[in-house]
């Protein structure tokens, strides 16, 4: 009973990220931007962010493609909202462990994204997952 209710939140959870997500917008000041497409489905998405003294005061996406990664583009800057470059890349990393299907981790700083750790049952779904983690992951990497 348990698996059925958290399939459901998971469902709802990635319905609601997809069709209403957090932070689909334009900066038109961002200090980073970075674009990764996935050719083996063909979601496309941007990230850009702010930084100010090492810590993302802002960051965006827009993009398309499929659900999965949408929703996780929009989960993925509610939760870099105000961390510093540091603590970015530990999410992104505890992220990427999760959707492996690591379930040794600690998933409570990953908030709704956790809902996402249904992908590591389907491979060819964890680049949708993982794609705007990627670019953020890069664009981040580019600015030290």
């Amino acid at each position: 009973m348990r698996d059925k209710r958290l399939e459901m939140l998971y469902r709802i959870l990635i319905k609601e990220h997809s069709k209403n997500p957090s932070n689909k917008r334009t900066l038109t000041d961002a200090t980073g931007e970075m674009e990764f497409f996935n050719p083996s489905c063909g979601d496309l998405v941007v990230v850009q962010f702010k930084l100010k003294n090492e810590i993302i005061s802002d960051v965006c996406f827009e993009g398309q493609g499929c659900a999965i990664s949408m929703a996780s583009a929009s989960m993925m800057t509610e939760l870099m909202q105000g961390k510093t470059m540091s603590e970015a890349q530990k999410l992104i990393e505890r992220f990427y462990e999760l959707v492996q299907g690591n379930e040794e981790i600690n998933t409570g700083s990953l908030k709704d994204a956790v809902y996402l750790q249904g992908v590591s049952k389907f491979p060819t779904r964890i680049r949708c997952a993982t794609l705007s983690w990627h670019a953020l992951e890069q664009g981040l990497e580019e600015q030290k």
